[in-house]
């Protein structure tokens, strides 16, 4: 019953995007099914703690448990905005401390080999995927947005693409000659294919919108092919895209205007990533860790 509108609360009143709603309701189902046939009104603050353990005894990570106490947190405020309860049972209960692994950024020379025209087949969906892993090392944007871009956002003319960020926050990214021209090629594809009028700029060969997780399993499997680093995902070229134009001298407020976060210090772990890479490199290089 509360479900239904705290998921329009959501997309309507915290304008949360429909990635984060879905995850939202994900979470909150499955700790629906946790307390088995006990109302989500009568929980008490054990009843998420035992939550929390379970999730933990699953081996799950900090960072997911975490997600999931976000959106119960988020589900009983709603319920107290409303008057549904007159205290929240999540109340004291502090999000698990976790410290972020330093994840290395791709090498310049593995974008390079994975953007190589030979690693793609000649088809309609060779073309698509390597314009895919292009835009999203040329523009760093995430893969929900690449996923929920519409042909009206793309202007090569201006050389710039629109995005619909997180909380429905639009922003312009610009884009070089080398892009502009991979989406040409990309653009005669899908004039080869017939295609009148799609929702989205990409598409699978049925013409619907791409599924995030075929999008995952796409770049996962190109990656493969250049690099033996355990982490293979879109999100990690977005890492490689931020990384490399702060290495390249960027200035770090115009990286978070282009990636769009909300602050710096969601920018400023990428400049922390590089001080973690050159102490690697000053470790191994030093001539007394030779001795």
């Amino acid at each position: 019953m509360h479900l239904p509108k705290f998921k329009e609360y959501l997309a309507i009143e915290c304008h949360y995007s429909n990635h984060t709603v879905v995850a939202y309701m994900t979470d909150l189902k499955e700790f629906q099914e946790f307390l088995i046939e006990k109302d989500l009104c009568s929980v008490q603050k054990k009843d998420i703690k035992n939550f929390l353990a379970k999730m933990l005894s699953a081996n799950l990570s900090e960072r997911s448990i975490n997600r999931k106490l976000s959106a119960i947190r988020s589900f009983y405020n709603f319920l107290l905005i409303t008057n549904t309860i007159t205290a929240s049972p999540v109340q004291g209960i502090k999000s698990l401390k976790f410290y972020k692994k330093a994840q290395i950024p791709y090498s310049k020379q593995e974008m390079s080999n994975v953007l190589d025209e030979n690693v793609y087949p000649e088809t309609f969906s060779g073309i698509r995927d390597r314009a895919i892993i292009e835009m999203l090392y040329m523009t760093g944007i995430r893969k929900s947005e690449l996923i929920d871009l519409k042909p009206a956002d793309i202007n090569l003319g201006k050389k710039e693409i629109k995005v619909l960020g997180k909380g429905n926050k639009e922003r312009i990214i610009p884009i070089n000659d080398r892009l502009v021209q991979s989406l040409k090629v990309y653009n005669e594809a899908v004039a080869s294919q017939g295609v009148k009028q799609v929702a989205t700029y990409f598409f699978s060969p049925r013409h619907k919108r791409l599924n995030p997780k075929f999008v995952y399993n796409m770049v996962n499997s190109y990656l493969s092919m250049v690099t033996e680093k355990q982490k293979k995902s879109p999100h990690m070229i977005r890492h490689t895209f931020a990384s490399h134009l702060l290495q390249n001298g960027a200035e770090i407020n115009s990286v978070k205007e282009i990636l769009g976060h909300a602050n710096l210090s969601a920018t400023q772990i990428y400049t922390h990533q590089d001080i973690e890479q050159l102490k690697k490199v000053f470790n191994m290089a030093h001539p007394r860790e030779s001795k």
